[in-house]
């Protein structure tokens, strides 16, 4: 379904690509396949989607099948709002809310699962327009003289707000999602020494995690600088 959405969004911008660097050389923009071609194999990639489904539970028919109107849309969003990035994340998340039915879980009765699928999309969705909004900066220049839309257009000053914000979001739903169905440490607050035990390691638990944080962010800044200084000698 990634592939026939990637397809029809090829099919819809192919008057728009042409003009944006980064995708001009795409096989329908480039006219290295034309527009029938196209929609003939995005045809069989929707078969192939459909072979796959139809392995899973019947309910799952009917979870998916409301995202084809986003897979089949979204295209059209960065014509009409700055915001396309945000159709992005509802239709790539879909799949938060499908391994639900999947697992033979139904949302219409377990109310628990139902919060869970609910906050666990929202979260992919601000995950998603975070990683699209840096995307989008690789062809800020190219999309305003297109046209094209975009959040990065929008809020290109505070760009670095934005996606603190996102990234405090989706951290927050994530964690939402997984209060609701249960998850975390399986703390036994009845047994006196599993307290203890939580009480004593949960620091070092929990200072190992923000130490491996700060020691990835040190060692990917550190390449980077060094990066910088070995292109500056050449």
């Amino acid at each position: 379904m990634r592939g026939a959405g990637c397809t029809i969004n090829d099919l819809w911008d192919r008057n728009l690509d042409p003009h944006v660097s980064r995708t001009r050389l795409r096989p329908i923009a480039r006219g290295a396949v034309t527009p029938f071609q196209g929609v003939v194999f995005t045809g069989a990639q929707l078969l192939a989607g459909l072979a796959v489904l139809l392995q899973f539970p019947a309910e799952c028919f009917w979870w998916a099948t409301p995202s084809l109107l986003l897979v089949a849309t979204y295209p059209l969003a960065k014509r009409v709002t700055y915001y396309p990035q945000f159709v992005l994340g509802l239709t790539f998340s879909w799949g938060a809310i499908m391994g639900f039915p999947a697992l033979g879980v139904d949302l219409l009765t377990n109310g628990a699962a139902a919060a869970g699928a609910g906050l666990l999309y929202a979260s992919n969705v601000a995950w998603t327009v975070l990683y699209d909004m840096i995307y989008a900066h690789m062809d800020i220049k190219d999309d305003a003289k297109a046209g094209i839309k975009s959040i990065a257009l929008k809020h290109d000053k505070e760009t670095k707000q934005v996606l603190t914000g996102l990234a405090i979001t989706q951290v927050a739903l994530l964690a939402g999602a997984g209060v609701a169905t249960g998850a975390g440490p399986a703390v036994n607050l009845k047994n006196v020494k599993d307290c203890w035990w939580w009480f004593v390691n949960g620091c070092w638990i929990t200072g190992g995690v923000v130490s491996l944080g700060l020691g990835a962010d040190y060692l990917v800044k550190y390449l980077e600088q060094d990066e910088k200084t070995e292109g500056g000698k050449l």
